[in-house]
Order: structure tokens, then sequence, then C-alpha cells
């Protein structure tokens, strides 16, 4: 199954719910007002939204997620890599790569991800 499309203002509630979860729907719309400055209908309405999108479930009003941060950030990653580089991960990685400074740190880090791919 793949996972379902978050856009960015569903992904900074998202961040609140993976962090607090399970969370009451009264408690996250709280908690949405104070981070975001979201009306308590504007809540409800993503609260709504991602469950009708398999994103999250909201069950006797306890809200919980249904796909992982890591999940949302895969395929946002996938489509990205899809749309602008034509599926190529080399050319994503060079043209990332080109214009950043990487510390001898960061670039062992990511040869030790390659190779134990």
């Amino acid at each position: 199954m793949s996972t379902p499309k978050v856009y960015e203002s569903e992904y900074r509630f998202c961040l609140i719910l993976w962090e607090n979860e399970p969370i009451s729907s009264s408690k996250l719309a709280k908690l949405c007002n104070e981070k975001l400055g979201w009306s308590r209908t504007t809540t409800y309405t993503v609260i709504k939204r991602l469950s009708d999108r398999k994103v999250l479930k909201n069950e006797k009003t306890i809200v919980t997620s249904l796909v992982t941060k890591e999940d949302v950030q895969k395929a946002e990653i996938d489509e990205l890599v899809e749309k602008k580089f034509s599926g190529s991960l080399p050319e994503f990685i060079a043209t990332f790569t080109k214009n950043q400074h990487l510390t001898e740190k960061e670039i062992k880090e990511i040869k030790k991800i390659i190779d134990e791919k």
C-alpha cells in the first residue's frame, strides 16, 4: 500500500500528532491552536480529511496516526526524485550536494549508508 499524500500544512499538523499520540481530538485542537494558530474547526476539518485519506484514525475522539513520519518523508522524497530528476537518485544526490558544504563526518555517514545498501 502506498503512503497517502500529506501536504505541507497537514505535515505540520502530523508533527504535532506524532509527538503526542494517542491524543484526544480536543487536546489536539488546543495544541494546533497554540503551535499553528488554527481554530478548533480547522483542526477538526484536517482530522476528517486525513482520516478519509487513511493518514490517521479518529476513534471515539482519540486520534492516532496510520502512517509514520518516516513513511511520509520517504514518499515525499520519492515524489521529488521522480518529478524533478526523472527518477535518477544519483542526479538528485549530485544536485543536492553541489552547493552544500559537507563535513568529513557527514561524508562518512553518507558513505556508510550507501555501503550498507
